[in-house]
């Protein structure tokens, strides 16, 4: 035990980078040893990121930018898993840089084991989505603003700015964090100092210009995205949901934070001394109690005030400071007993997350028959679809009419290059890039998989007029005893082109 806590304080570096090689290592290899198929929001990554666009429909696109780069490069769908792990490594580095200060390198070894017990980081954080990449961006800004506030450099308030700015991005729910942060620069006497300096000014400046061509964007293209986040938070039916939406968000955080605190427990089990003097003061521990608690409370208040639902997987970045927040204020010394106990909990954890994940794609499969996006015939429907459309026009679909889902798996997994680009739902509002004329000139492939294959559905027909419907055909899925129906139809080039 001795040995352990002494390499963690001598060779602190040594001991980061294991943990995070682990981490990175097991939570790639295992979606691309035991996926099939892109889910659904890695798939929506590829067929809005080659388009390169300031904003689209829903979301904004950084997560996008980074998808498409990722996989240009490589040409691999494990890149796209990778991606995601990249991104928890920033995040854990970013917490590892501020916690090490305040409670050593032991201290920030046991924040970082904590808040992996949480499946944000490790089993939802496979699929490379918003949610995964605002991570690293908060976690960023967590770091700058305490020590912006700790020390005043400049630099360290202007990587503020950029980590709010490239959150924003990332995205819009970066307002969760901004909201507390701006509040306790206002209302904490110690901090509201520094509004007196340029730093906290020059800050905001900074988060204005980095996310001003998406801004620009929203005021050229109107409030469409938030129409979506408005969905997804819906907005209440009565009085009551103004107290039981929140109770709802915060009983779901707290049953997913339990393995967290059980990693946690030796900080207070067994009874001890009290720890001495924290290298950290009394500011500090305010700073993380705010980045520790402040979103979370911010979330809380805002569903309580409107009455909206939240989202359980909102909770993403809530968390990131939650294990040094504890680890300080523990009532026992992070000893190397405790330590020990902390490293041990956290490998039986990491272990049954590892085995759930394993018998979700490996064993259940056969008991429960349930539909996995995992297990998707992708590769096959897009070989299928394009070579219908070459059979009948001499050449390969340059536009494809589906769903997210259906499109984007046929363009993804074609062969051609370039890809197909997709007009999604049939929907030119979903896909303003794509110039209809040209779609009708050389012509698309209509796919559908929900419904009745030998029938068209109206929202895909509306942009399709003309268009031939194929034979309806099958496609069974990789692993399981599912099968896809496939219907298509084939909106031909016009005549002489």
């Amino acid at each position: 035990m001795a040995e352990l806590t002494e390499l963690v304080e001598h060779r602190p570096r040594t001991v980061l980078a294991a943990f995070l090689a682990v981490h990175a290592l097991v939570w790639t290899a295992l979606p691309a040893l035991l996926y099939y198929n892109l889910p659904l929001d890695v798939i929506e990554a590829m067929t809005y990121g080659r388009e390169w666009q300031l904003g689209y429909d829903k979301l904004p696109p950084l997560p996008w930018f980074l998808g498409e780069i990722a996989y240009r490069l490589t040409g691999l769908d494990a890149s796209l898993y990778a991606l995601s792990q990249a991104a928890v490594i920033v995040a854990f580095i970013a917490v590892w840089m501020t916690a090490r200060p305040l409670v050593g390198a032991a201290g920030a070894l046991a924040a970082l084991l904590i808040i992996d017990g949480m499946h944000y980081f490790n089993l939802s954080a496979v699929k490379l989505n918003h949610n995964v990449v605002e991570m690293p961006l908060w976690a960023l800004a967590g770091f700058a603003f305490h020590a912006g506030l700790r020390d005043g450099r400049l630099r360290h308030w202007i990587l503020l700015g950029v980590a709010l700015g490239l959150a924003w991005w990332a995205k819009y729910f970066v307002v969760i964090l901004a909201a507390p942060l701006a509040l306790f620069l206002l209302f904490d006497p110690e901090a509201r100092r520094r509004l007196a300096a340029p730093g906290p000014w020059i800050a905001a400046i900074v988060t204005i210009v980095v996310a001003a061509p998406n801004l620009y964007w929203l005021w050229q293209h109107g409030s469409q995205p938030f129409g979506y986040a408005e969905a997804r938070a819906a907005a209440p039916s009565g009085v009551l949901d103004h107290l039981t939406h929140p109770l709802e968000f915060a009983g779901g955080q707290g049953f997913f934070l339990l393995p967290a605190l059980l990693i946690a427990a030796p900080l207070v089990w067994p009874p001890a001394k009290p720890a001495p003097g924290p290298r950290a003061d009394v500011f500090d521990r305010r700073i993380v109690t705010l980045l520790a608690f402040g979103p979370a409370l911010t979330l809380f208040a805002f569903s309580l005030v409107t009455g909206r639902a939240t989202n359980a997987m909102w909770g993403f970045p809530l968390w990131l400071f939650l294990g040094l927040w504890i680890v300080l204020f523990a009532p026992a010394a992070l000893d190397r007993a405790r330590l020990l106990r902390i490293g041990l909990i956290w490998a039986v954890v990491f272990l049954i997350f590892v085995a759930a994940f394993c018998a979700d794609y490996l064993v259940l499969p056969h008991f429960d028959h349930r539909y996995r996006a995992a297990f998707f015939p992708g590769d096959r429907l897009s070989e299928a679809i394009t070579q219908r459309f070459a059979d009948a026009t001499g050449k390969k679909p340059p536009y494809i009419i589906g769903s997210m889902w259906d499109g984007g798996n046929v363009a993804h997994y074609t062969n051609e290059r370039p890809q197909p680009r997709v007009l999604v739902d049939g929907m030119p509002d979903r896909a303003p890039w794509i110039d209809l004329a040209d779609l009708r000139k050389r012509g698309a492939i209509v796919v559908w998989t929900e419904g009745d294959p030998h029938v068209l559905p109206p929202q895909l027909a509306a942009a399709a007029a003309g268009a031939q419907i194929g034979v309806p055909f099958d496609l069974p899925y990789h692993r399981g005893d599912g099968v896809v129906h496939v219907g298509w139809a084939i909106l031909p080039p016009q005549t002489g082109n």
